[in-house]
């Protein structure tokens, strides 16, 4: 069985429509939204190609409109684009991001998964660092043969202690200067982690009409998905004040 898993897609409908991976089932492990200029075409992708799916702390953020404050890095940007994904969207696809379950498990190919989007301790808010160390008190007690992470938009497959720990990386925001999408996929029990190239231009044009106002987001999604890396510069520095309000 050829399962494709997907995490991290954040709104870039471009990045997402790349992925033409054949595969028997499909696995999304959260955070379909925020950042990205293009929401709702992602949610409608998700739900029509997913066979499961687990929330993420930015579907379950968007889906309850939670305001954020940020004044930097990633926070900043949530901040920013949070207004605009919660107009994008129609109640009945925000409704699908609440119902998402925070973890879900079950059995494909003759194997056990275990679905969530941070930590099997902490579904939604977790960071888990990609070490055998790290996860392995993590995993404590359970009976799975694989569990499927996302949320730190790092590509790695692990071995620990017999359960295989796998994280596709980020679809539509990597942060690691690779413009390219990230996914997995579980052929037969055999791990791939992959990348792929999608025109990033329209994405970054898209980012017009979605932040009209607030040309700072815009720059600074513009590299990222370019790949070059320009959050490292805001990371503790705050923006200034005049391209602070989110749009």
């Amino acid at each position: 069985m050829r399962i494709l898993v997907v995490s991290d897609i954040h709104g870039n409908r471009a990045a997402l429509e790349a992925i033409r991976e054949p595969h028997d089932a499909c696995l999304c492990l959260g955070d379909i939204v925020d950042y990205g200029p293009e929401p709702a075409a992602c949610v409608d992708w998700v739900r029509a190609n997913a066979a499961h799916c687990v929330r993420g702390n930015h579907d379950h953020g968007v889906a309850h409109d939670v305001e954020v404050q940020g004044v930097s890095g990633f926070r900043y940007l949530t901040a920013a684009t949070r207004p605009g994904t919660v107009r994008l969207l129609s109640a009945g696809q925000r409704r699908y991001l609440a119902d998402l379950p925070t973890a879900a498990m079950l059995a494909l190919g003759g194997k056990r998964f275990l679905l969530v989007h941070g930590t099997p301790r902490d579904p939604l808010d977790e960071y888990a660092l990609a070490t055998v160390e790290n996860w392995a008190p993590l995993l404590a007690g359970l009976t799975v043969d694989f569990v499927l992470v996302g949320h730190t938009h790092q590509l790695y497959a692990l071995d620990v202690n017999g359960v295989t720990v796998v994280n596709p990386g980020s679809v539509g925001l990597n942060r690691n200067n690779d413009p390219r999408a990230t996914y997995a996929v579980i052929d037969d029990g055999r791990v791939e982690l992959k990348s792929v190239e999608y025109p990033v231009e329209e994405t970054v044009a898209a980012l017009d009409g979605f932040l009209p106002r607030n040309p700072l987001a815009r720059q600074m999604l513009t590299e990222t998905y370019r790949g070059n890396g320009l959050l490292a510069r805001w990371a503790k520095t705050s923006p200034p004040s005049d391209e602070t309000t989110p749009s």
